[in-house]
């Protein structure tokens, strides 16, 4: 993946480092197209003094300019071998980290069979954290990883934190598991007021102090793109069910007689690919829909940029990053007023929402964004305003470095 001088310095820990901790940041896959915005938030917290090492369950594919351990990333012998000597070095914590694994982890066969998975890898990983001289482990959602992570901080007597994102941490099978990694952890970092309130109501109040919000942060453009008249749309996710891509087409199907110039291109891959197209094709809207497929950060924000608005579609969000980063670059929005969405998008002010699943209003909040070209540039004004007054990354990391150093209390 290309880079940029100024990422590659970003990603680097600045020399004579005077933080007052080493920290680990733990997720299932990284470096992962889907977590630029922790790359960010990394970069964003080495400027302001902290030391972060990554950490992956599973190797990444992409190259960030900076070497990331993955624990299944060495071989499955070499996992084995850091397992033991951390059984060996501290046979007396190996035998708690047994336990917690048998008493965190889904019910069944299968959960039993991935608990033994999940100690290995935590054992390995806390090797691997011993080596590095790691004071702290934070986790990037509520997921297996998450309890590889917890499992590890809790073989080394590390504090342990974690941030939820969206409503995947909340569902089966990861939600089941949700409440006892909210108890467990010194801080959960929320993403939204909406993952804020999930949390709330998965654990007992006496632990809802250590919730906070931690916004996810972006780096917007010296400049955007002056909004005109709308007329090729954008859509970035994964091709799945809780996206919602069949009814931003029948959405579509709606107006594009009235708008025949109307075009839309759609950034992501997934197990809906196939049947959406057949959709675009059945409803006679091949002429104005194109399948980009997955695509790398750079050429995602480029067609963003030369897009003249976006929408989102989705049934369930967390609070979308790729929706900043559309709004960063002056782009009128059109989005769902579901989950965390609204602390972001205002209506006929930041953005335009409509009811999440109603297509004909999904429709009618399109037509008026291609045929009022005064609001749509008022949008695009408005949301780009939003998100570099509340969501640039240096200032988003403000509370979770405060976090980091027990600034709040917990």
């Amino acid at each position: 993946m290309a880079r940029s001088a100024e990422q590659a310095r970003s990603n680097v820990a600045p020399k004579g480092n005077c933080a007052l901790s080493s920290i680990a940041y733990l997720t299932s896959e990284y470096p992962a197209i889907s977590h630029t915005f922790i790359r960010r938030e990394i970069a964003a917290l080495r400027r302001q003094g902290l030391t972060i090492q990554p950490f992956s369950v599973r190797p990444g594919h992409l190259d960030w300019g900076e070497d990331v351990p993955a624990i299944l990333g060495q071989g499955k012998w070499r996992v084995i071998f850091l397992a033991l000597l951390a059984l060996i070095r501290s046979p007396m914590a190996a035998a708690r980290s047994l336990v917690l694994s048998q008493r965190h982890r889904e019910q069944g066969l299968r959960g039993w069979f991935w608990s033994l998975f999940h100690l290995a890898e935590a054992l390995a990983l806390a090797t691997m954290l011993r080596r590095t001289g790691t004071t702290r482990l934070h986790s990037h959602f509520a997921n297996s990883g998450a309890t590889v992570g917890m499992i590890a901080a809790d073989h080394l007597s590390l504090p342990w934190s974690l941030t939820l994102h969206g409503i995947s941490e909340t569902d089966a099978p990861a939600g089941a598991l949700l409440p006892d990694k909210v108890r467990r952890a010194e801080f959960v970092a929320c993403a939204s007021w909406f993952m804020r309130a999930q949390a709330m109501r998965s654990v007992e109040p006496e632990h809802w102090g250590k919730l906070h919000i931690v916004r996810c942060g972006v780096s917007p453009a010296a400049s955007a793109v002056p909004a005109g008249s709308v007329r090729r749309l954008v859509t970035v996710g994964r091709l799945s069910a809780e996206k919602g891509y069949p009814g931003l087409f029948e959405a579509l199907s709606m107006i594009s007689d009235k708008i025949p110039s109307l075009t839309l291109e759609v950034i992501g891959d997934g197990p809906l690919r196939e049947a959406l197209q057949a959709q675009v094709q059945s409803t006679r809207l091949t002429h104005a829909v194109t399948f980009l497929g997955a695509l790398q950060e750079e050429d995602t924000l480029r067609i963003i940029a030369a897009a003249d608005g976006f929408v989102l579609p989705s049934l369930m969000e967390g609070l979308p990053v790729v929706l900043m980063e559309a709004m960063a670059a002056g782009k009128p929005v059109i989005a769902p007023a579901v989950a965390g969405i609204p602390e972001l998008v205002r209506d006929n002010d930041t953005g335009l929402l409509f009811r999440p699943g109603d297509w004909r209003q999904l429709a009618e909040q399109m037509h008026r964004l291609c045929t009022d070209d005064l609001l749509a540039s008022n949008l695009a004004r408005n949301g780009r305003r939003k998100v570099l007054d509340e969501f640039t990354i240096d200032e988003a990391v403000v509370p979770l470095k405060a976090l980091f150093e027990n600034r709040v209390g917990i």
